[in-house]
Order: C-alpha cells, then sequence, then structure tokens
C-alpha cells in the first residue's frame, strides 16, 4: 500500500489511486487550463494529482465523496478548498457561477461513473471549457470511434456532436494502487457552448440516437419507429443501419424527426 494512502481502498468507490510521479504529471499537463483558470478536480482521492495541481492552479476546487480521502486532504492541503460531496450531485453551472468563469475538470474517474460524468458535463457545456478524464480505454475508444465500427455508438455520435474529444494516450495498469483487471486511458473534452449541430439541443438529439444504437442490428426504419409516426424515413435512410450514420447525419436525422426540416440531405 503507497504511503499516502493510509486506508483500505473501496472497491464500492472504484477506487485505484495513481501513484507513479510521471504518469502524474504527464495527466496534469494535459489539462490545457491558464494559470487563472477554475480548475476543478473530481474525485481527489488522498491527492496524488492534487498536490501538483495545486502548484500550478490558485484556484482548484476539490471534490471527494470518501470522508477518509477528505480527512487526508485536509491535512495535507490545509489551504485547498475541499468539498465532500458525491460528483453526481454537483451543480456545474453554480459552481462556475460562483468561481466566476468556465470550469477546466480532471479526474481520475472512477469506472462506473464515466458515463454518468460525461454526460453531465455535456449538459453543463456552456459552463465547463474542457475536461481531462482517466477512464477504461475501451471506453475512451468508443467516444472517438470512426462510423461503420464495432465501437462506434452513443457516445461516439453525442460526444463528437456536442463536444470535441481527442484519445490522448493510454494508461498502464501498474500505475494504479490496488490495480485494475483493465487497462486505462487518458480523455481529453474540449467543450463551446455555441459548438454543436445548429439548431439542436442534447435533449433532441440524445433519444433518437439511444434508440437506434440500442437495436443497432435492425434497420433505421424499424428501431426509430416510434419517431415516425409523422413522417416517414426515406428508404435510402430506413434501410440503414446506426453504425453507418456520421455523428453529423444524426443531427441531420433528428432536425427531419423533430420537424425542423421537410428532407434529409441525399
Amino acid at each position: 500500500m503507497p504511503d499516502r494512502v493510509p486506508f483500505r481502498p473501496k472497491q464500492s468507490l472504484g477506487q485505484n489511486f495513481i501513484h507513479d510521479p510521471n504518469m502524474i504529471a504527464k495527466i496534469v499537463d494535459t489539462l490545457e487550463a491558464p494559470p487563472d483558470a477554475a480548475v476543478v478536480e473530481v474525485g481527489a482521492g488522498t491527492g496524488a494529482l492534487t498536490e501538483r495541481l495545486v502548484a500550478k492552479y490558485d484556484n482548484l476546487l476539490a471534490v471527494e465523496v470518501d470522508e477518509r480521502a477528505v480527512e487526508v486532504l485536509r491535512g495535507t492541503l490545509p489551504e485547498l478548498d475541499v468539498r465532500e460531496q458525491d460528483v453526481r450531485e454537483v451543480d456545474w453551472e453554480a459552481v462556475a457561477e460562483e468561481r466566476g468563469r468556465p470550469l477546466h475538470v480532471i479526474s481520475n474517474t472512477p469506472y462506473y461513473l464515466t458515463t454518468e460524468i460525461l454526460f453531465a458535463l455535456l449538459e453543463a457545456r456552456g459552463h465547463v471549457a474542457e475536461a481531462v478524464l482517466t477512464m477504461q480505454k475501451e471506453v475512451a475508444e468508443r467516444i472517438v470511434a470512426e462510423p461503420r465500427t464495432k465501437a462506434y455508438g452513443i457516445l461516439s455520435v453525442l460526444l463528437q456532436l456536442f463536444a470535441s474529444p481527442h484519445y490522448a494516450f493510454t494508461v498502464s495498469r501498474h500505475v494504479f494502487y490496488p490495480q485494475p483487471d483493465v487497462t486505462s486511458a487518458v480523455l481529453h473534452v474540449t467543450f463551446d457552448a455555441d459548438a454543436g449541430p445548429v439548431n439542436l439541443t442534447l435533449d433532441e438529439v440524445r433519444p433518437i440516437v439511444q434508440d437506434a444504437f440500442n437495436q443497432r442490428r435492425k434497420m433505421l426504419r424499424n428501431s426509430l419507429s416510434a419517431w415516425t409516426t409523422e413522417r416517414d424515413l426515406p428508404e435510402e435512410i430506413g434501410r440503414k443501419r446506426a453504425e453507418a450514420l456520421s455523428p453529423a447525419d444524426f443531427a441531420d436525422l433528428a432536425r427531419y424527426l423533430h420537424g425542423k426540416t421537410d428532407s434529409l440531405p441525399s
């Protein structure tokens, strides 16, 4: 057990603490935030990343749900703003308003919370500038996947439509304590409140993409039958499967199914 982890990690919290100093530096340096940025570390643990972040950013907020880790952080970094809170309860808009600027988020993310955190940040993208997240390698690969590949799916379409994800690098399981059973990766995501498909919201696109991929082996005329009571899909589109459509194609399809356009591009 590393010296800085004076308690047994909880599997229920997905705790895998990074202990390799070179990897810690590489992850922190992936964040593109300027020195005066409002940085939020999610799942700060006992401070492996936090200590390096504190040295770079004065306006740092650490969010940690484990009261044992919070006690360690407050003891070793007494001037740090530490909040004992579940990341799923964070009001990103409120934190950005409190900090007076968009947020830069960094996290050694618990695997089981990856998707929830990503969608929460997508929904709050008007208040978040970027995110650097450590996650399971196959999840990161899904997010940046191309159409017509096995990895391409819901996360690929929505993250590529409403943000700019970039697979930064692979992380060996050997830099963690305890070692996870899978290889990890760091994903860098930039957000822009003004980016994304024209005349569409995340809430309008998301259910269509989900329905299409939840039955990915079916043709779209079948998987999206709940959406076509008012207007039929053109035959060329209806015969395709979800993985054949690019993120931009899904945006066009969403506009059509929501009645925001009368035709689909050929």
